[in-house]
């Protein structure tokens, strides 16, 4: 069983996933488009960090940054390579809307990679599933060929 809890991206056992994102964001995207966030922007006071662990190991981390329109953009979901295929992102990203909502956050929303970028495609294809929709740049963003910008509706009761 999988156990989401907060966490300090700072600690010692976080370090490799944290590293092992920054390293997809970097090779994935051009570096103008990468909104890759690390350890000190995941310790943001704005910021909530969750690991999720199997037993002891970190095997996925997620963050949401509030944002000042009453939305949190989803930051930083990432599952080691050895713990893909078991619906780890699922669950991190159904914990994250969850907490946003019992603090009044009214959607959740984020930036990911477009089409042009396939490393990018499973995770467009989950937030599809989980009910986001393809949105104009979100809070702090602008457009970008290399983004595809997405929100889910907390308010609706779904």
């Amino acid at each position: 069983m999988i156990d989401i809890r907060l966490a300090d991206p700072a600690a010692s056992d976080l370090r490799s996933l944290i590293d092992a994102n920054l390293v997809h964001g970097a090779g994935a995207a051009p570096a103008e488009s990468d909104h890759t966030f690390g350890v000190d922007q995941l310790r943001g006071r704005d910021v909530r960090f969750w690991a999720a662990y199997d037993g002891a190991t970190a095997v996925g981390c997620g963050a949401l940054k509030s944002l000042s329109d009453g939305t949190a953009e989803v930051k930083s979901v990432y599952v080691s390579t050895a713990a893909r295929g078991r619906g780890i992102a699922r669950q991190i990203m159904q914990h994250l809307a969850t907490a946003a909502q019992t603090t009044g956050i009214t959607a959740l929303v984020l930036e990911t990679g477009s089409d042009l970028l396939p490393e990018y495609d499973a995770a467009r294809a989950l937030y599809e599933r989980l009910g986001y929709i393809y949105c104009p740049p979100i809070l702090g963003y602008e457009e970008d060929p290399n983004s595809a910008f997405m929100r889910l509706d907390l308010t609706s009761g779904d």
